[in-house]
């Protein structure tokens, strides 16, 4: 008999401003125990919505939701048990110290008060906090806070953790840290659904990733699949201006494996073969008249799959769907 998925996300919908936006428009997935799940998405899509829902801290209008086989709605208190929450914005006391409120939680959590203070001794070694561990958070920098609350969300070492972009504010070394502790946390059989616009930390640590657009589900899949669906290379014309590239494109309509896109000056095409592309396209360009600046060959990333597959960039902030364009909730 398979195992079950240690997340369980079926059609949740959840709408606000009095049913004006609908922030998820059925969002369906599932997550591995012990993998690393990447949710991918611009602000609006719905990736915090679904984190709030899966915490428990807001109900859904209507879907189901579980975690190790627990349903989210029905036993929230039993979920609250078994996750870690780090989100966007430190869930920590301002007037208390480090440990203090490393402590606390080990506290909430029903550990004993030896156990407890261990535990935040040990998480504040872990992330380089032990020099502060006696100042109020109040003095703490940005990186130092954000450190801090992801400490808080491994006190009580639970199976799930929910890491809502992370690394956001965090310097180069201490996210290449964050990615280093997550990969452990994995490998030691704790699964993690980790939300970014990062597209680099969701290639480097998801074993599988989804894409969220509009509150759905868009694409899914491991990130080396989903970089194969647009082909062997990436080729990068640069022309003078926006009108040349639009004309560009429509002259290289078909060079890739499909069609171009055009930001700015530059015109990107997914093809199998680039040599071969590289030189067809500046053969036509050529023919036409159309001067070209630069010429560029590249691996595909995980960013030219969201731009593929929404038209935008992954920092882009499109907002929420509108009701008018989605179904009614049930």
């Amino acid at each position: 008999m398979p195992e079950r998925p240690a997340i369980e996300v079926h059609d949740l919908v959840k709408v606000f401003a009095r049913g004006r936006v609908r922030a998820l428009d059925g969002l369906s997935f599932e997550a591995g125990t012990g993998t690393i799940l990447g949710v991918l998405g611009p602000n609006g899509a719905g990736k915090t919505t679904a984190v709030r829902i899966l915490s428990t801290v807001i109900r859904p209008d209507s879907g189901r939701a579980a975690i190790l086989g627990i349903d989210v709605g029905g036993d929230p208190a039993a979920v609250r048990r078994i996750i870690g929450l780090a989100g966007q914005n430190a869930a920590v006391d301002e007037n208390l110290s480090g440990r203090q409120n490393l402590q606390m939680i080990g506290r909430l959590s029903h550990m004993g008060r030896g156990p407890a203070r261990r535990r935040a001794d040990e998480l504040l070694e872990q992330f380089e906090l032990t020099h502060a561990a006696t100042r109020p958070l109040k003095t703490y920098s940005g990186g130092m806070r954000r450190r801090l609350d992801l400490a808080a969300a491994l006190v009580a070492q639970p199976p799930v953790l929910f890491f809502d972009e992370p690394t956001t504010g965090l310097d180069p070394h201490t996210r290449q840290d964050m990615w280093t502790w997550t990969e452990r946390l994995a490998r030691a059989g704790t699964t993690v659904l980790l939300t970014t616009q990062y597209l680099e930390e969701a290639d480097r640590l998801a074993d599988r990733v989804i894409v969220v657009d509009h509150g759905r589900v868009i694409a899914e899949g491991t990130p080396a699949a989903l970089k194969a669906e647009l082909g062997a290379t990436v080729l990068l014309v640069t022309l003078e201006d926006h009108e040349r590239a639009r004309d560009a494109a429509a002259l290289l309509e078909t060079v890739g494996s499909r069609p171009p896109t055009v930001e700015d000056h530059v015109v990107e095409l997914n093809v199998d073969n680039g040599p071969r592309a590289g030189s067809e396209a500046m053969r036509a360009l050529d023919a036409a008249g159309i001067a070209v600046l630069g010429l560029e060959l590249r691996q595909p990333s995980l960013d030219d799959v969201f731009l593929r597959l929404t038209g935008r960039k992954a920092e882009a902030e499109p907002g929420a769907r509108p009701l008018a364009a989605a179904p009614a909730a049930t």
